[in-house]
């Protein structure tokens, strides 16, 4: 069940009962609200379907339907999912997917349909694709197979190559409301904090969950305050160095880089002049900061007290620069 984007499964669900289907959907949106769900939910309806009719409303598959077995064993021979894979170390996950993973994608493309007429294929991120990777799949694109289906999951579909985003029907998710929110975090965590999660999520229920299990409250409270406060003797922006400082802190650094623009922007939406000014500042060096850091892999607690820098400028008082 795909909650909070009625929407866009209507949009989807009308396409497909004509089987004049699109070949490839662009799932634009913010990270963590649900596109990559939807992308294999439609997946997999489409090929339960071509292999059968299923009774029910919305993209939901019957446990039992032999398809859905084979969706959750992950053998289902008509399907593929690129989505980067492990290092050679085999303890993080590679900054990219690779070419020879789009080039196996191709070899996919040349088989037989093996249990249906169509072949459906989830990319989880498209963002993520190395270049040599994106214009490999462009060609894909300009000359679909017949019955075959791209979902091409993005969290910023602005940087994809113009011709990519052409070739798509694009597909918008929106963040969940909050009373969306609240119902959905109620059943995966019930034991956590809803409002709490529900303001540091925005909307995101992925973002929640990765919240919770990193516990970035804590790190939200702190750049909130900064906001507010600001932060005179550099004390709270070496709190924050100190939090994310070491390997085994190096998820819950990556998760608070991508949350704090979505702070300073919300902070900018309710402030008046001349708070807002600096907070729409503020906004853009900690985005430059954020997009940079993890490329040229900066040390994580020199760019926590940056972003504490960027923070506490926000207030409004002079910022020590001790360091």
């Amino acid at each position: 069940m795909i909650v909070g984007q009625d929407r866009a499964v209507g949009q989807f669900l009308a396409a497909w009962a004509t089987r004049r289907l699109h070949h490839a959907w662009l799932l634009a949106g913010p990270r963590g609200i649900g596109k990559a769900s939807f992308a294999r939910a439609a997946a997999k309806r489409i090929l339960s379907d071509a292999a059968g009719p299923v009774a029910g409303e919305g993209l939901d598959v019957p446990d039992d339907h032999p398809i859905a077995h084979l969706f959750a064993a992950g053998s289902h021979p008509d399907f593929r999912l690129l989505k980067r894979e492990l290092n050679d170390k085999g303890d993080a996950l590679r900054r990219n997917i690779s070419i020879g993973q789009v080039r196996q994608l191709g070899q996919f493309l040349t088989t037989t349909k093996s249990l249906s007429p169509w072949r459906a294929i989830v990319i989880d991120s498209v963002d993520d694709l190395e270049t040599e990777g994106a214009n490999a799949l462009l060609k894909m694109l300009e000359e679909p197979p017949a019955d075959t289906v791209f979902f091409l999951v993005s969290h910023a579909p602005g940087r994809l190559l113009p011709t990519i985003r052409s070739r798509c029907r694009r597909l918008d998710f929106d963040p969940l409301d909050d009373a969306a929110m609240t119902s959905l975090l109620n059943r995966l965590i019930p034991e956590k904090d809803s409002p709490e999660l529900v303001r540091l999520a925005a909307g995101s229920p992925g973002r929640a969950v990765r919240g919770a299990s990193l516990d970035l409250a804590p790190l939200e409270a702190e750049a909130r305050t900064m906001m507010a406060e600001g932060d005179p003797d550099n004390a709270r922006r070496a709190k924050l160095a100190s939090a994310v400082s070491g390997k085994a802190q190096a998820d819950r650094y990556a998760a608070f880089l991508e949350l704090v623009p979505g702070l300073i922007a919300r902070e900018a939406r309710g402030a008046e002049e001349p708070r807002r000014s600096r907070a729409l500042d503020a906004y853009a060096r900690a985005r430059e900061t954020v997009a940079i850091a993890p490329r040229l892999s900066l040390d994580p607690a020199a760019t926590m007290f940056e972003l504490g820098g960027i923070l506490a400028s926000i207030a409004g008082a002079p910022a020590s620069l001790k360091r």
